[in-house]
């Protein structure tokens, strides 16, 4: 939709819905679904632009239900609606034909109720020609190394029993590190709807004050259990990795959830430990492909399992009743309720231990026990007696969340940090977590 603005995607998208639903027959149902963006993308290395562009793409999903017979085709818009009406004649027929051999769908369940659905955001964004001069003078004389991508996100849906949806919002997503000479780094991260310049030299400067611990000899670490703080970047990690299948209903179904045994109660976890997918955040639409209206859904309360997020298709499947979960089952607005630590407090309730900015590479080690392995990363110090004394090189983990939110939990922060989906692969996504970070007693180092 090169050429269109921002503001014009809804339009456009009502009226190819319009198109869609005039060519249909009786006894055809169509779901439309439909993904959009206005994005500026920096790369900064060295303090300085390294690559830079500017990306307005659409995408539209048309789903031809017939009966128990279902097909669809994504096309990409062009902007103009005589063009993309041919193409949607095209797919239509297309569509037509695959469904005259399609067996029945056995699986098959979309809403029929009608509802209406908006959310459209502006923000405050910085210029993608003055970003740059604001990174030359907060980052004068350090090894800045950053990506940022900000912009307009879009997403829609109709269908033609009568419901319609959007989402639109205006918001950025900005993470950087500061190298020193070793090669150590310390990661940050700004996202939001509201830039402001102050915000962001303050989260610099916070970073650029930890850089001469980065240049002291490393504490060296043998493996066993420590003492330990995750800060919310490193929950983000864990959690992100849980949220693939550990709150889906499918595999909970099928005895491959990581949480199975705490949504049998068989275990438990500390009863300050309340997760929730929090459509309030109103980071993520509030509806689904199929057509459902989206809800927030309590998934554990006070360390019990409460849900899981259940898909039209699962709940065909199995029996149960669809929640507005989308296919992948998986959490779009994380948030886990905060506890009594506040953030100047951290190192001095940690006192001797760990803390650890950041993790990577985390995968199952065991699903069954919700077993985790990883590495640490950026911004991992070794604390005594409430300061930060040495750097700590990075060390192979293997714990289990049923630990960390369980037994070993002590205390949680009392502000919860929300952190935006910065995934840009195809796309820039919506949603992400709004996670406090932990202190724990323990804390599982292999290697």
């Amino acid at each position: 939709m090169q050429g269109n603005r921002a503001s014009q995607f809804h339009a456009h998208f009502t009226a190819l819905a319009g198109e869609i639903e005039r060519r249909l027959a009786a006894h055809e149902i169509a779901l439309t679904s439909f993904s959009a963006e206005q994005s500026d993308f920096i790369r900064f290395n060295e303090g300085k632009v390294r690559q830079t562009g500017h990306v307005s793409q659409a995408s539209l999903t048309l789903r031809l239900i017939d009966g128990q017979r279902q097909a669809y085709a994504t096309l990409t818009p062009a902007g103009d609606i005589v063009a993309d009406t041919h193409a949607i004649v095209d797919t239509l027929a297309a569509l037509r034909e695959g469904l005259r051999d399609a067996p029945d769908d056995p699986h098959l369940l979309f809403d029929t109720t009608v509802w209406s659905e908006s959310t459209q955001r502006a923000g405050t964004l910085p210029s993608p020609d003055a970003l740059p001069l604001i990174v030359a003078q907060c980052a004068r004389g350090l090894d800045f190394v950053g990506f940022y991508a900000g912009g307009t996100i879009a997403r829609g849906f109709a269908s033609s029993t009568g419901s319609r949806g959007w989402y639109e919002v205006e918001n950025f997503n900005f993470s950087w590190s500061l190298y020193d000479a070793s090669g150590r780094a310390i990661k940050s991260h700004y996202a939001g709807d509201t830039w402001s310049d102050a915000v962001f030299a303050g989260k610099l400067e916070e970073a650029a004050a930890r850089l001469p611990i980065l240049a002291r000899e490393p504490r060296m670490l043998k493996p066993g259990s420590y003492r330990t703080y995750l800060a919310a970047a490193a929950m983000q990690e864990l959690m992100e990795t849980a949220s693939f299948s550990a709150f889906s209903a499918r595999t909970q179904a099928t005895a491959r959830n990581e949480f199975y045994r705490l949504n049998i109660g068989e275990m438990s976890l500390d009863p300050r430990v309340t997760l929730t997918e929090d459509l309030s955040l109103d980071i993520t639409p509030r509806f689904n492909g199929d057509g459902y209206q989206r809800r927030s859904v309590q998934l554990i309360e006070a360390g019990q399992a409460v849900s899981q997020l259940t898909n039209a298709r699962t709940a065909r499947e199995y029996g149960l009743t669809p929640n507005g979960a989308t296919g992948a089952e998986a959490p779009s607005a994380l948030s886990m309720q905060g506890g009594d630590l506040a953030q100047d407090d951290v190192l001095r309730a940690l006192d001797t231990g760990l803390y650890i900015g950041n993790l990577w590479y985390v995968n199952f080690s065991d699903r069954m026990n919700c077993r985790m392995t990883g590495m640490t990363r950026f911004a991992t110090f070794w604390v005594e007696q409430g300061r930060i004394v040495a750097p700590v090189d990075a060390m192979r983990f293997d714990d289990s969340l049923y630990r960390l939110l369980g037994s070993e939990l002590e205390r949680l922060d009392a502000a919860p940090e929300l952190l935006l989906n910065d995934w840009t692969w195809g796309e820039r996504a919506t949603g992400g977590m709004k996670l406090p970070g932990l202190l724990v007693r323990s804390f599982d180092l292999t290697l």
